[in-house]
């Protein structure tokens, strides 16, 4: 059990060096964040598709279930939005490192959504994730809206997290994931409809766009989706969330690789990237700790 936990747990860790690229490719592709999540999700919805077919998994759900599914898809759907939309209106530092908070907000909401006692180390670390940030960008105010957009995208994401935690247990994580992701591609083509943006200028772009989005949506999405849903079989939303605050670490660090002195890190950053690292490591001790005290018969 405990090298199960230990797989998940690094595989978790490359799922979010994944996500941390999500953000460069976010940045790189020309397009508007509604259209480009639009089409995010029906690629990895297409390439799920063929996935479960030829795996020959059910899809029947019951009726209940659907209709998590259906929360989860819209939630996600305006997850990534208004992630890459912070992205857009500001930089790929400031909207990666506030995703960072979705931590505080799941430490928040677990207890109550999972009716369990609170653990106060659950709400240090996650006041600690603030006080990074804090330290990260206390001189970029000149980002306040984009800093707004990314807060409510890790709230969503918060959100996003828990719905699954209790999805995964009695479920496929390709499954949920076709569902979801259909669910909010749908979504979001009643949004273009309302706004009249759903023609075929969504579909016209350059080459290299739709390069991007492949990439986008077949590893960082399909695959990145269906593997991070299935470690919740394991691990706790809660760690999830926060083993996810390193996105901002991978994601600045490829970014000033890619983009240079434009998204170059003050000393600061190292600061509150080092606070949020050992967030993740006194949690995985700290569950470790306890999972083995369970585990130890009284005498």
């Amino acid at each position: 059990m405990q090298k199960d936990r230990i797989h998940n747990l690094l595989h978790l860790h490359f799922i979010v060096f994944i996500w941390g690229f999500t953000a460069i490719l976010g940045k790189l592709i020309t397009i508007d964040s509604l259209p480009l999540v639009w089409i995010r999700m029906g690629l990895a919805t297409l390439f799920i598709a063929i996935y479960i077919l030829f795996a020959k998994f059910s899809l029947k759900v019951s009726r209940k279930t659907f209709y998590w599914l259906v929360g989860g898809g819209i939630v996600v759907a305006l997850h990534w939005v208004t992630f890459f939309l912070a992205i857009k209106v500001s930089t790929v530092s400031v909207a990666l490192a506030m995703m960072s908070t979705g931590a505080f907000f799941t430490a928040l909401m677990e207890p109550f959504w999972y009716r369990r006692k609170i653990i106060a180390y659950e709400i240090v670390f996650g006041l600690m994730v603030v006080a990074a940030l804090y330290l990260i960008f206390k001189v970029e105010t000149e980002y306040v809206y984009g800093m707004v957009i990314a807060l409510i995208s890790a709230f969503l994401a918060a959100v996003f997290s828990l719905i699954n935690g209790k999805l995964v247990q009695n479920h496929r994580p390709s499954v949920i994931s076709f569902y979801e992701l259909g669910v909010g591609m749908v979504f979001l083509s009643v949004l273009l409809l309302i706004k009249g943006d759903f023609n075929l200028s969504l579909i016209t772009l350059p080459q290299m766009d739709w390069i991007y989005l492949i990439v986008l949506a077949l590893i960082c999405t399909a695959y990145a989706f269906i593997a991070s849903v299935k470690i919740m079989r394991v691990l706790t939303p809660y760690t999830v969330m926060l083993t996810t605050n390193l996105e901002p670490v991978y994601g600045i660090l490829l970014a000033w690789l890619i983009f240079g002195s434009e998204e170059k890190m003050k000393p600061m950053f190292y600061v509150g990237a080092l606070i949020i690292l050992s967030t993740v490591i006194a949690n995985g001790i700290l569950k470790q700790r306890t999972n083995i005290k369970k585990r130890v018969p009284k005498i």
